[in-house]
């Protein structure tokens, strides 16, 4: 059984027992969320990172999901990407490829990745082009409040330093406030050659979901959703995810929610 609360300004937070009951309600999440979205503009602009959140995504692969989502109307982003090669190792397109893209009856052409052919530079600003066209042919939506695009829903994974897509702490690429994509050439994780949305992008968004698993993680939990949080020497990214107007949902499992977290009521 899930257990779920909320903080002032911290979003919803969802606990669960292990990861397969995580797995079924964030796919229940994202079908509802789908659903919901086609019916009222007819697609659903959808940006993933990285890491181990496609696997966990695998359950929209299963019935029901796989033959009710309308996955014709899905639009694919990736909220950060390596520049390596599409069949490498690292590469966050061949994760997302590899775990949903060829399990579903996702249109191709609705599937928008970077030109891993050139600099980190260029691809960051060829990707960003491709997303302002399709903000200006309102398959992604436009902010009514900022110059950014408005996803329907980014999903992210939040690492043991608090990092989100490819925003690491204390990097100069978290002080970026007028481009949507920005680029890396020297990550604190390798490989140093990435790009990522930027948090301007990320709380311009209707919903973002992030996903954190794992005992290693369970510090930074505590440090990113609880208010009274105030030993960290610095600001962690995913502490850093204000909403402008979008609604934030946090998935956990035990381990990561193994610290206590003051102020937060759960009911079954």
């Amino acid at each position: 059984m899930a257990l779920s609360g909320g903080q002032r300004h911290r979003g919803e937070l969802r606990i669960h027992e292990n990861l397969d009951e995580l797995a079924t309600d964030l796919a229940d999440y994202i079908a509802e969320l789908s659903e919901m979205t086609v019916k009222e503009r007819g697609t659903f602009a959808i940006a993933l990172s990285g890491g181990s959140l496609i696997g966990l995504m695998g359950k929209l692969c299963e019935a029901p999901y796989n033959k009710t989502v309308d996955w014709v109307k899905w639009y694919i982003f990736l909220a950060d990407e390596r520049v390596v090669g599409k069949n490498h190792v690292d590469s966050n397109y061949k994760l997302v490829k590899d775990g949903l893209l060829s399990k579903v009856p996702i249109v191709p052409s609705h599937v928008h990745s970077i030109n891993e052919s050139v600099s980190a530079e260029k691809a960051a600003y060829e990707y960003e082009f491709v997303i302002r066209q399709l903000v200006r042919t309102r398959i992604i939506s436009a902010s009514d409040i900022s110059d950014c695009p408005k996803f329907d829903l980014i999903l992210l994974e939040m690492g043991s330093d608090g990092h989100i897509a490819s925003l690491f702490p204390n990097h100069p690429s978290l002080e970026e406030k007028n481009e949507w994509v920005t680029y890396l050439t020297n990550s604190p994780k390798p490989p140093p050659e990435r790009i990522t949305f930027t948090l301007p992008v990320i709380n311009s968004a209707s919903n973002v979901a992030v996903i954190v698993t794992g005992s290693d993680k369970s510090e930074a939990v505590c440090a990113t959703v609880d208010d009274g949080a105030s030993d960290c020497t610095f600001v962690m990214p995913a502490r850093m995810i204000q909403l402008a107007k979008g609604k934030l949902v946090w998935f956990l499992d035990k381990a990561a929610a193994a610290s206590k977290l003051d102020g937060f009521e759960f009911s079954l």
